[in-house]
Order: C-alpha cells, then sequence, then structure tokens
C-alpha cells in the first residue's frame, strides 16, 4: 500500500539525527571562527555551554510539535522520551554557564551581585523558570500533578525560557556581536516561536474545525468501549498504520470534560468510513467514555508510532502477546491482516486477570477459522472460573515456550499491556535467548 513507504526509510532517520547535531552545534563552530576569544579556558566554555544548551532548548520545540516528518523515523514514544532526556541534558549547560563565567572572570557578581545589568537578572530569571520546568517534567506524578495541568504549566514556561534566553543573549552575549550569529539567533528563536504556535495555538483550530463525528459506541466488556469516529461527509479519513495511535478530543458538553488523551487505534486501515479505539475506563475521565454518544464531535490527530507489523514486510512468523486492553494495536493489526488476506502465521497470547476483561474473542474466533491470517488465539487468565479450559496463571517463559512449539526461531515478539506484563515478557524472552532486534514493544506511558 502506498500510504507505508513514507515509513520506511532508515535513511531519513539518519539525515534528522544529523541535522539534530549539526543545528546544536553550529553556534559554537561560528563562534570559534568569527567570535572573540578572551583566553581563560573556564571563561570559554562557560559562553560555549550557553551557546549549545539554547540550541538544545530551541529544538526542544520541534521535537515534541508533533511533525510527522520528525516523528515517523522513530516513533513518537522514542521521541519524546529524547525531548524528555535533551531537556534534562541542557540544564547543566545552562546551570554551569554563570558558574564557568564567574569563575574565569574572578567576578562574583554575576553569581550573587545586585549591582548587576538588566541582562543579567534576566539570565537569572530564566534559569530560575527552566529549573522549575525540568523539576515539574521529572517529579510531575511525585508532586501529584494531573497530566493535564502538567501540560498547561509546561506550555506557558518553555515559550518564557527561550524568549528570555534569547532576550538575555541578545543583552550581553558577546558572541551576537557579529551578523552570522545575530542571524542565527533570530532565525532559530523565531522558528521555535512559530512551531510552539502552530502546534498549541493554529493546528488544534483547524484540526477542531474538521472534527470528527463519533458514529457509534459499542460496549466490549464491563468498563471497555469502542468508540467509532467518521469524518465529516465529503471528508478523507486520515492515513494510518494498523497497530498505530491517534490523539482524540472528546466535544460532548452536557458538563463531561473535554481532555486531550492518546489512545491505540484498534480499527483496520483498510476500513475508509471510521476510525476506532477501544478505551478502557482507567481513570476519572475514562470512566466517562460509556456517557459518549452517537453525533458528538471529537478533535482527531493521527496516526503516530511505529508499532505496526506493515513496517517488516520481511517478518512471517509473528507472536502477539498482549495484556488487558493492550490488545488494541494488535487487533488493529490481525484486523488489517484480514482485509488484506494476508496469510502469515500469528500466535496470539491475551493475559487477563479474570474472563470479563476479555475482548474481541468472538470476532477472533471467526478470524481463526477464516484463515487470514493464520492465526491461534490463546487467552491467559489469571483467575480462572470454575469449568475454565484454557491456559492460566502468568505470561512466562515456559508458557510462551511451549505455546510456540518449543522452537523460537525466526519469531518476532509484539509485546504490549501494562508495565508489569511487560517487565515479565521481556525477562522471559530474554531468558529464552530472543534477541533485541526480534522484540517490539507498545509502551502506553510517554514519559515512563
Amino acid at each position: 500500500m502506498p500510504v507505508h513507504t513514507a515509513y520506511n526509510g532508515n535513511a531519513r532517520g539518519i539525515l534528522l539525527v544529523m541535522l539534530y547535531i549539526a543545528a546544536a552545534v553550529s553556534p559554537l563552530i561560528l563562534a570559534s571562527v568569527y567570535g572573540y576569544p578572551y583566553g581563560h579556558i573556564v571563561y570559554e566554555l562557560g559562553r560555549s555551554f550557553a551557546l549549545l544548551g539554547f540550541m538544545i532548548l530551541v529544538l526542544q520545540v520541534f521535537l515534541a510539535a508533533r511533525i510527522k516528518w520528525i516523528e515517523q523515523p522513530y516513533g513518537f514514544d522514542i521521541l519524546i522520551r529524547f525531548h524528555r532526556n535533551m531537556g534534562i541534558f541542557a540544564l547543566p549547560l545552562i546551570l554551569a554557564h554563570p558558574l564557568l563565567l564567574a569563575a574565569g572572570s574572578g567576578n562574583r557578581g554575576l553569581l550573587i551581585g545586585s549591582a548587576v545589568s538588566l541582562g543579567v537578572w534576566l539570565g537569572r530569571a530564566t534559569l530560575a523558570v527552566l529549573i522549575v520546568s525540568i523539576v515539574l517534567s521529572v517529579y510531575q506524578r511525585s508532586l501529584g500533578m494531573t497530566f493535564e495541568r502538567w501540560r498547561l504549566v509546561h506550555d506557558i514556561l518553555s515559550p518564557l525560557i527561550i524568549v528570555g534566553a534569547f532576550v538575555h543573549s541578545f543583552m550581553i552575549g558577546s558572541d551576537l556581536n557579529f551578523a552570522v550569529m545575530q542571524g542565527i539567533w533570530v532565525v532559530a528563536a523565531g522558528a521555535a516561536v512559530a512551531v510552539f504556535v502552530y502546534h498549541r495555538i493554529i493546528r488544534p483550530r483547524i484540526l477542531r474545525e474538521h472534527a470528527y463525528r463519533v458514529s457509534e459506541v459499542v460496549p466490549e466488556a464491563p468498563g471497555v468501549w469502542t468508540v467509532k469516529l467518521a469524518p465529516v461527509a465529503g471528508e478523507p479519513l486520515f492515513d494510518y498504520l494498523p497497530g498505530q495511535f491517534q490523539f482524540i478530543t472528546f466535544l460532548r458538553n452536557r458538563g463531561l470534560p473535554e481532555e486531550e488523551h492518546h489512545w491505540t487505534i484498534s480499527s483496520s486501515p483498510a476500513d475508509k468510513d471510521y476510525v476506532s479505539s477501544t478505551i478502557k475506563a482507567l481513570g476519572d475521565f475514562t470512566s466517562t467514555m460509556g456517557e459518549t454518544r452517537a453525533g458528538d464531535r471529537a478533535v482527531v490527530h493521527g496516526g503516530f508510532g511505529r508499532f505496526s507489523y506493515v513496517l517488516h514486510p520481511e517478518e512471517r512468523d509473528l507472536v502477539f502477546i498482549a495484556g488487558g486492553i493492550g490488545i488494541t494495536p494488535l487487533m488493529s493489526m490481525i484486523r488489517h491482516m484480514r482485509d488484506m488476506q494476508d496469510t502469515r502465521e500469528v500466535l496470539l497470547i491475551h493475559a487477563n486477570r479474570d474472563e470479563s476483561g476479555i475482548v474481541f474473542s468472538r470476532e477472533l474466533a471467526g478470524i481463526e477459522s477464516g484463515g487470514y491470517p493464520s492465526l491461534r488465539a490463546v487467552h491467559v487468565l489469571g483467575s480462572p472460573p470454575a469449568g475454565w479450559k484454557g491456559e492460566t496463571g502468568f505470561v512466562d517463559r515456559e508458557k510462551i515456550l511451549r505455546l510456540c512449539g518449543g522452537n523460537l526461531e525466526g519469531k518476532v515478539f509484539y509485546v504490549c499491556g501494562p508495565p508489569g506484563l511487560i517487565a515479565a515478557v521481556l525477562d522471559a524472552l530474554k531468558a529464552l535467548g530472543v534477541e533485541d532486534y526480534r522484540i517490539r514493544l507498545e509502551i502506553f506511558s510517554f514519559l515512563d
């Protein structure tokens, strides 16, 4: 399918890494060529850390902006974790900047003096805001902040940091006394602000103007619903790969909360009439899914991620291991294989606490008997009811090996579920000698 070709290029991923490095270090190179050396190595290091730190902060905006051209080679989960880690890495660079300048120049007033320029005060304030932003990002859950509140604060602090650092460096930065560096600073900061405004203001408004409609809400199990979303008449459904996820903001009124969340797509891309997510009540917001009605509007942005078998057409023997509602991306793939009449071998191991948690069982049985793909579905219950004849207990090393027929050679494992299941399955696969390149993961949270 032509839609898949854009996702199959390692060349773009390598190019983007090179562009990132080039953008981050270009001010250092230009400063060394055109700048004004002060001689003291410690002082020079302080200037260099500031240049590198500023460019990393600018690039942070591009990493988090859901730009598909940037996201596709890596997957959004990898990209957002890189974004988080680079923010943490930038903090010591910026912290070291005034310390090294003071040590290199012998001017302690840069750190503790009150009789300093407005530019220095602005630098101090920007550094304080950066520290607050990083601490809140790293310890969001420990501080009891909801994701929505953290993101609101983060969206306020981030532009303040970039604008503050930009103005501070323009006011007192000796490296910006020549036109080339000034041009780079203006372009970098301007591009970051423009991307931020598009990501947080313009694009959400565009998507809202083209909001999808809820066409059906299907109860799948206690506390689990499949919500089908269709574009307005005459507009096409967005392209996505089986196994990807989408961001959804439900516009339901009736006093129900309006929050953006990401959910895995459970439908097949072969169906052009709707896109669906199967959602389990796991908190205050998701518990309201049962109150969603046909006709409600929803802002939809997708698809994202690289957890998809179509990116690896050479793989013909697949083992899908899911825990609970983690079956949704795997179900999307199985449905797509059915629709494409794909004959590859698929073993699905679906773990649940009890029988009430099993979703899609009837549909899976129909796909098994249909032969596309060559599917075998195995349900594993931790607390089976009386008379249960299926698998029980946990998905451990013995169970994986036995269900795979005692031979794991050539098999590729797709794993999705809660953290405990993922950790246990990874340990089991490693103990069985399965190499990393034969294990593919989908992790619910971006920031764990």
